[in-house]
């Protein structure tokens, strides 16, 4: 068996588990913080008393640890069309589990107190750069349905807005660009932008980034970046707003579950490395920068 649990049993620090998940990691690493601060996310483990391995899910992504040998392959199917970041030992696993497993080469980045920023005036006229509060639910609702994705570590449009940790710029009431927290950890917290394709490259994202940056550094946190290593924009938007080349590391995108279609499950050699293509081919439901 491998199966939701209570959210108290896997958020109370105690146990062999907690070592699979270790607070204030940066980047994707601080999903278990995230999940714990803000009640979002869902725990997995194969018995609900000391776990041999568990899963951590929020917004298409997972983490897990322990022994692999415990998890049945059909018993990640609720998890296909998502991101795996785990330990090599669950590539196997992985293998067996889904029809497709995709490495994504990632990059992560750290801006510190004091980084240096390249300032950019924003164009374009009557523009607001401005923190969104709890009335600001609609507007990030209207991004629509490419662009919801920001809002899906916050359980949707209304958390994200109501979480004060978020920035945004604004032309006559209408949300042009989002910047936000999407994983909140205890020592760093990882930032996703997103913005209208007809508005991008007018400044927008930067102006919002350097608004958040200024509170998370303020709350007493360091600002974290992740991209895809192909995505030039999104690099240059990070080396631009102060932030520094942290480490490069994978994560996998899964298909459909092999196992419950029928079909032979695919082998770990297919775990070769391949443009970002071959990965929204695999993950079509989950859009991440």
């Amino acid at each position: 068996m491998f199966e939701e649990i209570a959210r108290r049993v896997m958020t109370s620090g105690a146990g062999e588990w907690a070592s699979w998940f270790p607070p204030g990691m940066p980047g994707l690493g601080a999903l278990p913080d995230h999940v714990r601060f803000t009640r979002t996310g869902r725990w997995w483990a194969d018995r609900p008393s000391s776990p041999r391995a568990a899963a951590l899910t929020c917004a298409g992504y997972t983490l897990m640890g322990g022994d692999p040998r415990a998890v049945p392959p059909e018993a990640l199917a609720p998890l296909a069309h998502g991101y795996f970041a785990v330990p090599d030992r669950f590539l196997p696993l992985l293998g067996e589990a889904f029809e497709r497993v995709v490495p994504w080469e990632r990059m992560l980045w750290v801006r510190g107190d004091s980084a240096p920023v390249t300032t950019r005036p924003v164009t374009g006229v009557k523009v607001t750069v401005r923190r969104l509060t709890g009335a600001d639910a609609l507007a990030v609702r209207g991004l629509g349905p490419d662009l919801s994705w920001i809002a899906g570590t916050w359980g949707g449009p209304g958390g994200l807005a109501a979480s004060g940790l978020c920035w945004g710029a604004f032309r006559e009431g209408r949300l042009l660009s989002l910047a936000c927290t999407y994983f909140r950890g205890s020592l760093y917290e990882d930032i996703a932008v997103a913005t209208r394709p007809e508005e991008r490259g007018r400044g927008l994202a930067t102006a919002c980034v350097h608004g958040l940056c200024a509170d998370i550094t303020a709350r007493g946190t360091l600002p974290t970046w992740t991209c895809s290593r192909h995505n030039d924009p999104s690099r240059r938007l990070a080396a631009g707003a102060g932030f520094r080349l942290h480490r490069e590391y994978v994560h996998y995108a899964v298909g459909a579950s092999a196992v419950p279609s029928g079909r032979q499950a695919v082998s770990t050699s297919f775990l070769a490395a391949g443009p970002d293509a071959r990965v929204e081919g695999a993950c079509r439901r989950v859009r991440r920068r």
